[in-house]
C-alpha cells in the first residue's frame, strides 16, 4: 500500500509538471531576461529558505521532547509541500507523508500530526506579524481591497481555530477526543450513501487525542519553547520578502520597502486562502494587481509576479519531487523516536 501511494503521488507530480509545462517555460523565458546576479543569489537564498524549512520543523520536534536530523526534516518538509500540490486534499496529502514515514519508524501518529500542525500555526503567526505591516502599506496608499479585508480574516480565524484546538488538547484530552469524535460522526453520516461504512474511527479519534494531548506536555512544562520555531517562522518570511526584492533588482524595476512588503503579504495570504493548490493562479494575478496599483506598468508587474513565483513555487516544487524519490529509498529511515 507504500509503494502504491509512493507510485501514484509521482505519478500525478510527472502529469502535473507536463499539464503546466508551458508555465514552467515561460517562467523560464522571463528570468533569461533578468540579471543573472540577482537571479542566481535570489536562489541561492531560496536554497537557504529550504534549509531554514527544516530547521523549523526540527525546532518543533525539540519542542515536543524529541530530536531528528535536519537533512531528513528538510526532505521529508519538500516532499509534503510537493504532495500538497500533485494531489490537494486540505493539506492531508502532506500530513500523509509524515505519518507514512512515522508508521514505517515506528513512531506515534499523534505526536507527528501535532508537530504539523504546530508547524502550520508557527507559519501563520510569523505571516501574520508581517501581514499586519502589508495591510497598513496598503491602507495608506488608498490601495485596500474587500478581497485583501476577506481573505485576511479568513486566515486569522483559521489561525484561532488551530490554536483553540491545541489548547483543549493541553487542557484536556478527553474534551478534544470528544470533539474529534464528533467531527468523525459528521463525516461518517456524509460519506454513508457513498461508502456504506465508517470512513474515520470515533475511538481513534479518543486514542489519537491522547497521543496529542502527550505531546503537548513538553509545551506545558515549557510554553517559551515555541519561541524559537517562532522566531524560524519570521526568518522564513523575511527571505521571502529579500527575494521578492532581489527580483525588482533583477529587473531594474524602482524599490521601495513599503511595495515590497505589500506585495509579498497579498502573495502570500491569497497562497493560504486560495481553493487551488498553492495559489496556482491566483497568487500570480493577485501580485500583478497589486504591484501595479503602486504605479508599476501592468506589463513590468507581470514579469515580477512570474519570476518569483519561479523561485518561491517550482523551485521548491522540484526539490519536493526530487525529495519524494528520496523517500522510497528503504535506507531512509530515522533512528530517532518521537
Amino acid at each position: 500500500m507504500r509503494r502504491f501511494f509512493f507510485a501514484v503521488l509521482i505519478l500525478l507530480g510527472v502529469i502535473f509538471l507536463i499539464t503546466r509545462f508551458g508555465e514552467v517555460q515561460q517562467i523560464w523565458e522571463t528570468l533569461q531576461k533578468g540579471d543573472w546576479r540577482f537571479i542566481l543569489l535570489a536562489l541561492l537564498v531560496q536554497s537557504i529558505w529550504v534549509v531554514n524549512l527544516g530547521a523549523t520543523y526540527q525546532s518543533i520536534y525539540h519542542a515536543l521532547g524529541t530530536h531528528d536530523r535536519l537533512g531528513r526534516l528538510v526532505v521529508l518538509a519538500l516532499a509534503s509541500n510537493f504532495a500538497n500540490i500533485v494531489a490537494p486534499s486540505v493539506g492531508m496529502s502532506g500530513v500523509a507523508v509524515f505519518i507514512s514515514q512515522a508508521r514505517k519508524s515506528g513512531l506515534p501518529i499523534g505526536k507527528v500530526t501535532l508537530a504539523g500542525i504546530l508547524f502550520v500555526l508557527v507559519d501563520y503567526a510569523a505571516f501574520l506579524c508581517v501581514l499586519g505591516l502589508g495591510l497598513i502599506v496598503l491602507f495608506r496608499r488608498n490601495n485596500l481591497d474587500p478581497p485583501e479585508i476577506i481573505a485576511s480574516i479568513l486566515l486569522f480565524l483559521l489561525a484561532v481555530c488551530m490554536a483553540t484546538l491545541i489548547y483543549i488538547g493541553a487542557r484536556s484530552p478527553v474534551t478534544l477526543g470528544n470533539i474529534l469524535a464528533r467531527l468523525a460522526r459528521i463525516v461518517n453520516r456524509l460519506l454513508l450513501p457513498f461508502l456504506r461504512r465508517d470512513y474515520l474511527s470515533e475511538q481513534r479519534a479518543h486514542e489519537f487525542a491522547q497521543e496529542v494531548s502527550d505531546g503537548l506536555e513538553a509545551l506545558r512544562a515549557d510554553r517559551r519553547s515555541l519561541l524559537k520555531p517562532l522566531l524560524y517562522g519570521l526568518f522564513n518570511k523575511f527571505l521571502l520578502i529579500l527575494i521578492l526584492a532581489l527580483v525588482f533588482f533583477a529587473f531594474q524595476v524602482p524599490i521601495s520597502i513599503g511595495t515590497v512588503v505589500a506585495g509579498f503579504s497579498v502573495a502570500y495570504l491569497f497562497m493560504i486562502v486560495s481553493p487551488t493548490p498553492a495559489g496556482i493562479g491566483f497568487v500570480e494575478g493577485a501580485m500583478t494587481l497589486v504591484l501595479a496599483s503602486f504605479y508599476i506598468p501592468l506589463s513590468v508587474a507581470a514579469v515580477l509576479a512570474i519570476a518569483y513565483r519561479g523561485f518561491t513555487f517550482w523551485y521548491p516544487l522540484l526539490l519536493g519531487f526530487l525529495a519524494f524519490r528520496a523517500l522510497s529509498h528503504p535506507h531512509f529511515v530515522s533512528t530517532q523516536k518521537l
